[in-house]
């Protein structure tokens, strides 16, 4: 082990883990944190957004500790993970004399240091892109039927972390495709569907929503050159930092002198053009291209290695991107180091005013899978995010956080609201109202499926009730929202619906409604989607159809 790893390199790596748990404890969770938190107070094999591995190592982090760190542990352990991994990719005998630099090459690199200590789908990502590339560098150099196990078993924790991880055993494999007459390659392809088959199946359990939000229901909006492929430059610097020009540079002058090389090379090419035609079509988030990082890391630090005048380069830039990034960390902890509110400042103390106001009743947020897990975190009070047609659906739209306030005497804070029994305060200034609501009825899973009738302009509705209870029919009043053809809403309309059963009062539990109804006239000049939601008790009409494409 010492000779892999110099003792040097093991004195650096205490000092990074320290950093990142002292980060870890005190910088208050991000929005999507506390989101996976939520997901890991109920695991199962599946969330609305994402597979399960952020909740599974939330949970092991709650082993340890309780709070931040509580939710941020493992990240820590992960990402001291990549750092030895990525040390064992690199077969250069000179590596011993530069641990510095390794070190701080993959400081600098902005988006791999944030996740060495924040719990996001990119940190598991990131650790297992990089241990299979290790497992695949051993079945390179000697396959066996236990490499191959391994090998597929890494490859479904690729895939338990992110969507995009199908990326990387998709660019791996094309770079030696020769793989498909290999029966130890198809064994690790088994052992990975095997493993991945839990996923599966609830998948089909939950009528595969996450694939169907992300592939189809996700809004969009026209496209802009300086939004979506401008800003896919943009990211491509801001994901290495200051020293994005050595890193690309190495990339260019890295020659492809074995199959591993080459599959790092696929790898960071395959993503980066793939991403690059997404960004004709829609905005590519940062994130979406940080796995990246893990095959340029291996190459950029080969080729510094073997340059001298990028090694110095590499190093004087380096050490600048440690004191700037050693201080945004800094700043992440205590907002006035730099005049920028960002979203790890004042959770505690807006949830802590929002708390004192409201007091142990459930808070009903509307339109936020951000805000209701933030709230619930930090005061331990229950809470929950009230979609609406001007949303999108989350976990609160699948889970059984409805019933937690149901009946129940809630706080409703809308963001929209001008008025109302309290008032609370963020810390960017933007001001929330509630008001009181004594008994709190909401039916959002009912179910709204539209039919096309031999009318052209008639449609048939059912109304399916999932619910254990009955329902009255009276308490429903049906709307249409009218979208462009980005899915993004423009205006919503009252919808008069024909009921087949006219003396029908009731819907009863687990049965169906049947109406009839013509789409009202709408002041767009050519919507491209409309959906049926259903207001209930006085609420903004909910997601409960999907959105149907208008045809002309």
């Amino acid at each position: 082990m010492t000779q892999k790893f110099p003792r040097l390199f093991f004195i650096l790596l205490a000092v990074l883990f320290t950093l990142n748990l002292i980060q870890s404890h005190f910088t208050e969770l991000m929005y999507d944190e506390a989101y996976y938190w939520y997901y890991s107070q109920n695991l199962d094999w599946g969330y609305f957004d994402h597979p399960p591995m952020m909740a599974f190592l939330i949970e092991i982090s709650s082993w340890f500790f309780k709070g931040e760190l509580g939710v941020r542990f493992m990240s820590c352990v992960l990402s001291i993970g990549v750092y030895m991994i990525l040390w064992l990719l690199i077969d250069n005998k000179k590596k011993k004399d530069y641990v510095v630099h390794f070190f701080l090459l993959m400081f600098s690199m902005t988006l791999m240091n944030a996740y060495g200590f924040l719990t996001l789908p990119d940190t598991p990502l990131l650790f297992f892109t990089a241990l299979f590339l290790l497992s695949y560098k051993y079945f390179l150099e000697k396959p066996t039927v236990w490499i191959s196990i391994f090998m597929g078993t890494v490859m479904a924790a690729l895939m338990y972390s992110k969507y995009h991880a199908v990326l990387v055993i998709l660019f791996v494999f094309l770079s030696n495709v020769k793989l498909v007459k290999d029966w130890r390659a198809w064994l690790a392809v088994i052992v990975a569907l095997i493993c991945y088959t839990p996923h599966f199946v609830w998948l089909y359990q939950h009528d595969f929503v996450s694939i169907k939000y992300h592939l189809y229901e996700r809004p969009n909006q026209a496209y802009s050159f300086s939004k979506f492929t401008l800003g896919y430059f943009v990211n491509l610097v801001a994901i290495f930092g200051l020293l994005f020009y050595w890193v690309y540079l190495s990339l260019i002058k890295t020659k492809t002198t074995d199959r591993f090389t080459k599959a790092l090379k696929y790898l960071t090419y395959g993503v980066l053009i793939f991403f690059f035609i997404s960004s004709f079509n829609r905005r590519v988030q940062t994130q979406w291209i940080i796995v990246i990082s893990i095959p340029m890391a291996i190459i950029a630090f080969n080729y510094l290695l073997e340059n001298t005048k990028s090694r110095k380069w590499m190093y004087r830039m380096g050490i600048v991107s440690f004191v700037l990034l050693l201080y945004a960390r800094v700043w992440m902890m205590h907002q006035p180091l730099f005049p920028i509110f960002f979203e790890t400042h004042g959770n505690k103390q807006w949830v802590s005013s929002l708390n004192s106001k409201a007091g142990d009743i459930p808070i009903v947020f509307e339109n936020s899978y951000r805000l209701a897990p933030m709230y619930e975190f930090y005061s331990g009070n229950p809470a929950f995010s009230l979609n609406n047609h001007m949303y999108r659906k989350n976990q609160y739209s699948i889970d059984d956080s409805e019933e937690r306030v149901r009946g129940e005497k809630i706080l409703y804070s809308a963001y929209y609201r001008n008025s109302g029994d309290i008032s609370y305060q963020h810390a960017d200034g933007t001001v929330f109202h509630g008001v009181f609501i004594d008994d709190f009825k909401s039916y959002r899973k009912l179910q709204c499926i539209v039919e096309k009738n031999h009318d052209p302009l008639q449609y048939h509705l059912k109304v399916f009730n999932p619910y254990d209870f009955d329902i009255p029919l009276d308490e429903l009043k049906y709307t249409v929202a009218y979208s462009n053809k980005y899915k993004e809403v423009k205006e919503m309309k009252s919808l008069k619906v024909q009921p087949l059963y006219p003396h029908q009062a009731m819907l009863k539990s687990r049965d169906t409604a049947f109406f009839n109804f013509q789409l009202p006239l709408t002041k767009m000049e050519s919507p491209g989607y409309f959906r049926i939601g259903i207001s209930e008790n006085g609420l903004l009409p909910g997601l409960n159809g999907k959105p149907i494409k208008i045809t002309e």
